[in-house]
């Protein structure tokens, strides 16, 4: 019996009651703003460039699409460490494809142009500009002035054989004609993409479907074959959720960071994207498979690996009820539900101990389900433990583990169970 057969047998799902067919786009793309947006989170520390290849090597390993590794104009440290990635990607041979970002400053677009050539690798120019009333009032511009200064730069990167991916920075809060105006001038202009930003986490999803669909409708107008980016922040909460949508409502490619670090509050959280679109049946292989190949055939054991990677990278605390990767994902001391999980363990059946208990299979994701001993544990809890341990059981043990249990208002740590073992069994 396969996996699919066995849940239709064991699990009503009211996801998929009435699905009208499939969620988002048969080819779409992953973009990984780990290494760009994630250090721009006021809290993060710079990560040292070995451990930002290994982070790059984990994003390879997990198949995603392609990775902004920085912005070489910034500083001298920050093109030295997106040119040493850059040659890595060539040396190693990896498959995923690379951008960098600036604003439309030529001064900004030079520096990719140079890493590109020295490297020996096309790396994608991602120009970004403030598009939004507020931000041309702040600023002292306007539309005319907007498509003058980001015309100049696409130019030089098209010119240098570099693809360029438009960025219109708060987008979600732009007028349509200022949007029709510079998309246009875009991709006259040789733009091979247009990066739709909800920059401070405005949108809601009635805003992705809207922003989304007028935006095919001006590159339809256009004639050109030009991708749509969604690239949403956290600020309303709906970051993750947004980045789903907009690959439903057309959006061809989505962004996202390890942990959802970034600007204020963050970004989409890739590692729950990633388990989101598995779960939902619509991940395939990535890159150059894109999403066509069969679902379900990505290897994503490594993900918890590339979240904690990047969280002692940048030194950031991962909340321990964090979905997928905090301490707490799938550990329970709750006597009821453990229990649960032991017969099914009993049964010698993995599938369904990873899924009586839990909405996401811990194994899918290289974790396991994990049984504590706490002061709403049973007998099983603690039975269970010591098995695991190689510790045989013994009537007398167990209930003096659950006397301690019973008596603290934690779950006791592995020293504190051994503690009492020792003192039963001398």
């Amino acid at each position: 019996m396969t996996d699919a057969d066995r849940a239709g047998e064991f699990i009503f799902d009211w996801n998929e009651l009435n699905r009208k067919g499939r969620l988002v786009p048969q080819r779409f793309t992953l973009f990984d703003e780990t290494l760009r947006d994630g250090l721009q989170n006021p809290s993060v520390e710079d990560p040292s460039i070995e451990d930002k290849l290994r982070i790059l090597h984990l994003m390879e390993d997990l198949g995603i699409d392609e990775a902004d590794i920085g912005l070489p104009g910034s500083s001298k440290r920050a093109f030295e460490d997106v040119l040493t990635m850059c040659k890595e990607v060539v040396s190693c041979k990896m498959k995923i494809k690379i951008a960098a970002a600036g604003r439309t400053v030529v001064g900004d677009i030079t520096p990719m142009i140079e890493i590109s050539q020295r490297a020996g690798i096309q790396v994608e120019v991602y120009a970004f500009i403030g598009s939004s009333p507020i931000r041309q009032y702040v600023e002292q511009w306007d539309v005319s002035l907007i498509a003058k200064r980001s015309a100049e730069a696409i130019d030089v990167a098209v010119k240098a054989g570099l693809p360029v991916a438009f960025v219109t920075e708060d987008t979600t809060r732009s007028r349509p004609d200022a949007l029709t105006t510079l998309f246009r001038m875009a991709v006259d202009h040789g733009a091979t993409r247009v990066c739709l930003s909800d920059t401070v986490g405005h949108a809601t999803p009635d805003g992705v479907r809207n922003l989304v669909q007028f935006t095919r409708s001006v590159i339809a107008g256009t004639g050109a074959n030009v991708g749509i980016d969604w690239h949403g922040h956290n600020d309303r909460g709906f970051a993750l959720e947004n980045a789903i949508w907009a690959l439903e409502f057309g959006a061809d490619r989505v962004h996202a960071t390890a942990l959802g670090i970034g600007e204020r509050v963050g970004n989409a959280q890739m590692e729950l994207l990633l388990m989101n679109l598995r779960l939902l049946g619509q991940l395939g292989l990535g890159q150059d498979a894109g999403a066509s190949g069969a679902a379900n055939e990505r290897d994503l054991t490594k993900l918890v690996e590339y979240c904690e990677t990047v969280a002692r990278a940048v030194h950031w605390q991962v909340p321990l009820n964090y979905p997928l990767v905090g301490r707490d994902a799938f550990r329970t001391a709750t006597g009821v539900h453990a229990a649960a999980i032991i017969k099914a363990m009993q049964k010698g059946d993995a599938w369904l101990a990873d899924r009586v208990y839990s909405g996401v299979p811990a194994g899918m994701f290289g974790r396991h389900q994990e049984i504590g001993i706490g002061f709403m544990s049973g007998a099983s809890n603690v039975n269970y433990w010591l098995r695991q341990r190689k510790i045989e059981p013994s009537e007398d043990l167990v209930a003096a583990i659950l006397e301690a249990a019973k008596a603290t208002s934690h779950i006791l740590r592995d020293e504190e169970v051994m503690a009492v073992v020792k003192r039963i069994r001398g």
